[in-house]
């Protein structure tokens, strides 16, 4: 992998340039400490805000984890795997914006398809057919917009949003809660090679950590992979989800970080949601008619 040049980031002067192997491998030794989390990574970033993952791991230890970390993206079939660094390269600002943000995300992709107007659809893994057929109207009305489509590929309606998309020629993003050599669920294992290959695939899971972890301890990555989907959009839409949905942290993300956050009527008409009222009250955007989502989208971009 070459390296990256720094960026200027204001009183902080930029170095000339940037080993990815040395920030991969930093990454995830600091993911391989006791205790490790988004947040106390994070907080230790927000005392030093110029830091890399680098400057906190000596190569002398980040290369051996950063082979093992190429080793296995290459056996998967990952080989044409990159990496976003925080002040180095094309990292999105858009996602400081996240309570906790990630100083690294992987990819497979077209990166630049994150520089377009784009909007999430979120919900239900286990949604109704007519949440399935909301999930893929509204897609692909998206994208006769000339709006990238972003979801998280997992069962339900976030496939929905994304073969909605697909079908009528439209842009999507694929922000999954694994890293880049897992498939979740293994059904969708097409589709997520089919959009690493022809759209954009993003991971900000640490590799090692996941593979040393359990099934149950992993499950945690994936409402962190939700805060950085809303950071990294326009805005959000949910299309269905139960009391106690996942979906749930990206509607608190999205109002966290000042995004548009949508909920579709159904949502408000099942009386046994709370979390409706709530988030509208908070000043998410009731959706009884697709001009309430486009009408307050142009308005935002």
């Amino acid at each position: 992998m070459s390296l990256i040049k720094r960026r200027d980031s204001g009183d902080i002067p930029a170095a000339a340039s940037v080993s990815p192997l040395h920030e991969i491998g930093a990454y995830e030794a600091l993911w391989l400490e006791d205790g490790a989390t988004f947040k106390k990574i994070a907080e230790r970033f927000q005392k030093d805000p110029s830091a890399l993952p680098s400057d906190f791991v000596p190569p002398e230890k980040a290369l051996p984890l950063a082979a093992e970390v190429v080793q296995r993206l290459h056996s998967a079939g990952a080989e044409d795997f990159g990496i976003r660094i925080h002040h180095a390269g094309d990292y999105p600002e858009r996602l400081r914006h996240a309570r906790y943000p990630v100083e690294l995300l992987y990819y497979r992709g077209a990166w630049e398809i994150t520089e377009k107007p784009s909007v999430a659809i979120v919900g239900s893994r286990e949604p109704s057919p007519e949440g399935i057929r909301r999930a893929s109207r509204i897609a692909r009305e998206l994208v006769k917009q000339g709006i990238v489509v972003v979801s998280g590929l997992a069962a339900g309606i976030d496939t929905a949003a994304h073969l909605a998309a697909l079908s009528v020629g439209g842009e999507t993003i694929a922000v999954v809660g694994t890293p880049l050599d897992t498939v979740y669920p293994k059904q969708n294992a097409d589709l997520q090679r089919y959009i690493a290959s022809r759209h954009l695939l993003i991971s900000q899971v640490p590799v090692l950590r996941y593979h040393a972890q359990t099934y149950r301890q992993n499950r945690l990555f994936f409402p962190e992979r939700n805060a950085t989907m809303s950071a990294l959009t326009d805005a959000t839409i949910i299309v269905e989800a139960g009391e106690t949905s996942g979906t749930l942290t990206q509607a608190r993300a999205a109002l966290y970080q000042g995004r548009k956050l949508f909920i579709l009527e159904s949502c408000f008409q099942n009386k046994a949601l709370t979390w409706p009222a709530r988030f509208e009250q908070q000043g998410a955007i009731r959706v009884r008619k697709m001009n309430d989502i486009l009408d307050n989208l142009y308005a935002a971009l």
